[in-house]
């Protein structure tokens, strides 16, 4: 099986759709050498460093970088490269497909999630209205759909009916992460005291505003016994977190360490005491399996695909309820039985995503979809 990939985001740190597209690749070259399938690679520019190196593939990398050309690049010189690879399937693994491939490639595309549909007020409006447009091609272009959760596929299934028999719910997995630091390690960046952790860039779906100001409700005793630490990166939406810090008094109570490396993220999840994702909608949550997976239990949404993430080592609350987030807060910071409870969980929990079964099921969804585009091929012949 010859298999071209839309590796487009490995050419830009990876977060998110990147590490998904990274991980699952990976995987699956893994796997290609004992069932003598090659992979393709297309990317519009290098990637940087060793981040979306993957090594067994092969890749085509390009020298366009601004947005405009990268979107020219996946519709014009993306399918030209596919075709002349010979590719039997592609894969756009992110919510992508390009429109001109050849009639005999199949097709299958990855829908991470439908925020433009059912949190589209936090996304940037230029990203609300590509997706908005362009999703529903690339549903109409595929073979075969795959989503990272069964409530994805539940919210692709109602906005497009007819695609349901082409939907397949293929799980992401958990990455195994560098062996953690000591705690000691995190004394410079002024972790001083038992802390909880949010991880994720700084933009409005992943709910921080709310996130904070349940902890500023809080009694001050609880607030400055614990901190709060956030990691990530610069987002978009105005959020001005250093000054929200401050407005609510919780500028001896909060960390900000802005983008680490994998090391550090390593070190920061297996410290603290929970993880804390309240977002507003998630097509999975990547941060809630890294956090279980180093026996840190989580406070998230009891809404989107997180609940089926979480499964029981969990605390689940309304994200749009700041009363409800802070009474998980206090739950979570002063009941010592319940956190170690949900920790006994975790890892377990998290034992049932692995890349390995992903990559399995993923090729499965491959080879049915040459089947199906051949099928059809024939049939108009």
């Amino acid at each position: 099986m010859r298999v071209g990939v839309d590796a487009r985001l490995l050419s830009l740190p990876l977060t998110g759709i990147g590490r998904y597209t990274a991980e699952l690749s990976r995987a699956l070259l893994a796997q290609a050498d004992t069932l003598d399938d090659e992979f393709f690679l297309y990317m519009p520019s290098p990637p940087p460093g060793e981040g979306g190196a993957l090594p067994h593939a092969h890749a085509r990398a390009g020298h366009v970088r601004s947005r405009l050309g990268r979107m020219l690049w996946s519709q014009t010189v993306l399918p030209y490269a596919a075709a002349h690879d010979g590719v039997d399937v592609f894969w756009g693994a992110t919510h992508r497909l390009p429109r001109f491939l050849p009639a005999h490639i199949a097709r299958v595309v990855t829908i991470h999630d439908l925020v433009w549909k059912h949190a589209g007020e936090t996304m940037r409006p230029l990203s609300r209205w590509m997706e908005k447009r362009l999703m529903p091609e690339a549903v109409r272009l595929a073979d075969r759909i795959l989503a990272d959760s069964q409530n994805t596929a539940d919210d692709l299934a109602a906005e497009f009916p007819d695609a349901r028999d082409k939907m397949r719910v293929v799980h992401l997995g958990v990455t195994p992460l560098v062996k953690p630091d000591s705690r000691a390690s995190l004394a410079p960046c002024g972790i001083d005291r038992p802390y909880f952790l949010f991880v994720g860039t700084l933009e409005p779906r992943k709910n921080l505003r709310r996130l904070l100001g349940a902890f500023a409700q809080l009694p001050i005793a609880v607030r400055q016994r614990h901190l709060l630490v956030i990691a990530g990166g610069k987002g978009w939406g105005g959020l001005d977190v250093h000054t929200l810090v401050a407005s609510l008094g919780l500028t001896s109570s909060v960390v900000l360490v802005g983008y680490v490396s994998d090391a550090q993220l390593a070190t920061l999840y297996a410290h603290a005491q929970f993880l804390a994702m309240p977002s507003i909608y998630e097509g999975f949550g990547l941060p809630l399996l890294e956090a279980m997976s180093l026996g840190v239990p989580v406070l998230t949404s009891n809404c989107s695909s997180l609940p089926e993430v979480t499964g029981n080592a969990g605390v689940l609350v309304d994200p749009l309820d700041e009363n409800a987030i802070a009474q998980g807060l206090h739950d979570l910071l002063m009941d010592d039985v319940l956190r170690a409870a949900l920790a006994a969980r975790t890892q377990a929990n998290a034992a049932r995503f692995s890349w390995q079964k992903a990559a399995t099921q993923t090729r499965e969804v491959f080879a049915e979809a040459i089947a199906v585009r051949r099928t059809r091929n024939q049939r108009m012949r």
